[in-house]
């Protein structure tokens, strides 16, 4: 292949969907604050490009692959952005979790540049975009989607097509954020009270990944806590702004959301003690007196 695809942000989900594109033979071009990151790409055969502008350039496609709508605007708008050098035509797949509302606007500029758009937030974590089987909540004109099947096909195992509006993608990934936000926080909730009732939490983690209580998430999550690694794959502060996300969305509407509200708290709790910066399921710190028992 020829194409030439452009990935903003070598996160965690970035990284893996890049070295997917790769793996399908596409010519692609990466932008990451982080040096040290960019470069490592390049050594695998990547092309570094020092702003989201230069990237724009040379690409028919571009990714965004950052955490939040300030950074999307950024990497967009903003000085060196992309949007400005990237030919008419050409695609943005808009990747981050952002407000519906937001979403939809950016569809209309993006639009008005002589651009196409996807708003295609991602799940899956970064094991499947590493291995290009993620899944992606878009929505967006049919025209989007006939200019980068070949990238979706790429980076996805499961692209759901949730409409012609832009927004749509954004409100199905929130509603899974809710979902996941409230696993997380339920799976450390029960964690706690299994350590504080003197359970051994290896013999606990067998028992509810094979019982009806048992969630992906705390299947997940809970091996990170029992291994005391709190290197972070998704933040506590990406469900600070995620479950803030929701209930900003409820609340336009007077929708009562209790237990999102609950885990939106406890992620609240856990960051304004220090662990904002640390793996979600560092949520579980915010329980007094909680230790794991040392391994023998």
């Amino acid at each position: 292949m020829s194409r030439n695809v452009g990935v903003i942000g070598l996160g965690a989900m970035g990284l893996g969907v890049a070295r997917s594109l790769l793996r399908a033979g596409f010519g692609v071009h990466a932008c990451d604050l982080r040096r040290d990151v960019l470069q490592a790409f390049v050594d695998e055969g990547g092309l570094g490009c020092a702003t989201p502008s230069d990237l724009g350039a040379h690409c028919e496609v571009v990714i965004t692959l950052v955490v939040n709508a300030a950074q999307t605007e950024a990497v967009l708008f903003g000085e060196h952005g992309a949007l400005a050098a990237m030919k008419p035509g050409g695609v943005v797949i808009a990747c981050a979790t952002v407000a519906p509302e937001f979403a939809s606007d950016l569809g209309k500029r993006v639009e008005a540049a002589g651009l196409l758009m996807l708003d295609a937030p991602v799940s899956g974590g970064a094991a499947r975009a590493a291995s290009g089987e993620m899944t992606m909540m878009t929505s967006g004109p049919t025209a989007a989607y006939a200019a980068c099947e070949d990238v979706l096909a790429a980076i996805a195992g499961n692209v759901y097509r949730l409409g012609a509006a832009h927004g749509v993608g954004s409100k199905v990934k929130i509603i899974n954020q809710l979902l996941a936000g409230v696993h997380i926080a339920a799976a450390a909730e029960a964690l706690a009270l299994g350590l504080r009732e003197g359970v051994d939490p290896d013999a606990l983690y067998d028992v509810i990944t094979h019982s009806a209580g048992n969630s992906w998430m705390f299947e997940n999550r809970v091996p990170h806590i029992l291994a005391g690694d709190y290197t972070p794959l998704s933040a506590v502060d990406i469900f600070v702004k995620d479950l803030g996300l929701v209930l900003d969305t409820a609340r336009r509407t007077k929708f009562p959301l209790p237990l999102s509200a609950a885990a939106h708290q406890m992620f609240m709790m856990a960051s304004t003690a220090g662990h904002g910066g640390e793996d979600d399921s560092a949520v579980v710190k915010i329980f007094p007196g909680i230790e794991l028992p040392a391994k023998q």
